[in-house]
């Protein structure tokens, strides 16, 4: 399956694309717009260094691959080792790593508390720690019934992040992606993740955070209309309105660079849509030539396509 690829490097370059960019204003990138992979900028690291979007990311695949499933502690683990060992980290070091993040896996090391019991669940608990690594999901659940991979999506949501928003935010992510993988639209899989969540009711005290993306005039909403801070939100609203937007994948990972603020993750999510969206083919060769550690994440996406067959 030539789309997990796409997907896992498309969301790998998006994050590294935004990695130099990370907490620029809006304002600063629309006078000196990032166009092309650079290096150093806001974290000091060379070209084609991806963050914690990426490594936590790659943790859950290789979670999968070893188990041949979902296993919560497992996934835990590698969590752990990636954060105080460095392990999937672009260089051997943790740089960038979220409160909400850090602090669930402190939990589940401090506390000896069940995974899916770690990630925070009051309101302010919903940056977007989880949506930043759930792409796996989608290839791994997709013929799945609806019920049993939101069961999924949610355990592997709560182990950082648990409350209700940070859930339908993943859920809707990796619906749209399923979809998408099953050949339709942006559009169409839009309008189907959107039955989804409308045909869960245990979803309905949220429902009002997302009704504005699956509404028909989103797309047409002005740039000033989209925030692009860590809310788990923003990020997802702003990540499907660049891809609404752009026609190509470069456009839309760098269109969501360019919005600032949390621009690695926004990147990155953007990324791995539009991976899926536009194949391999249409990530540019010398974007992908410049990630770190290219042929370990390579064999990574063809274990990981064997056990989600």
């Amino acid at each position: 399956m030539d789309k997990v690829q796409a997907g896992i490097l498309g969301l790998c370059v998006g994050d590294a694309l935004g990695v130099p960019a990370e907490f620029r204003s809006r304002k600063a990138l629309i006078a000196e717009p990032i166009v092309e992979m650079i290096g150093y900028g806001s974290h000091g690291q060379p070209p084609g260094t991806w963050s914690d979007d990426s490594s936590l990311t790659f943790c859950l695949m290789e979670s999968i691959i070893e188990c041949k499933g979902i296993n919560l502690f497992n996934i835990a683990d590698k969590f752990t080792i990636w954060l105080w060992r460095g392990h999937w980290a672009p260089h051997g070091e943790v740089f960038d790593v979220g409160i909400a993040t850090r602090k669930a896996i402190e939990r589940i090391n401090d506390e000896f508390i069940r995974p899916d019991l770690a990630g925070g669940k009051d309101e302010f608990s919903n940056g977007n720690g989880s949506l930043m690594r759930i792409l796996p999901l989608a290839f791994y659940v997709r013929n799945e019934p609806l019920q049993s991979r939101v069961v999924t999506v949610s355990q592997v949501s709560s182990i950082t992040h648990r409350h209700s928003i940070s859930i339908v935010a993943c859920v809707i992510y990796v619906e749209i992606a399923i979809h998408l993988i099953h050949g339709m639209t942006i559009e169409d899989s839009i309008k189907r993740a959107y039955a989804s969540i409308t045909e869960l009711n245990v979803f309905n005290e949220c429902a009002d955070q997302f009704n504005r993306m699956f509404s028909t005039e989103f797309s047409s909403l002005s740039m000033n209309d989209i925030q692009s801070s860590g809310y788990v939100v923003h990020t997802l609203e702003a990540s499907l309105w660049c891809i609404l937007n752009t026609n190509s994948y470069s456009k839309a990972v760098l269109q969501a660079v360019n919005l600032g603020d949390d621009t690695d993750t926004t990147a990155a999510v953007t990324g791995g849509i539009a991976g899926i969206i536009y194949g391999l083919e249409q990530i540019p060769q010398n974007w992908i030539n410049q990630i770190s550690k290219l042929a370990e994440i390579v064999s990574l996406c063809t274990n990981f396509e064997k056990v989600s067959e």
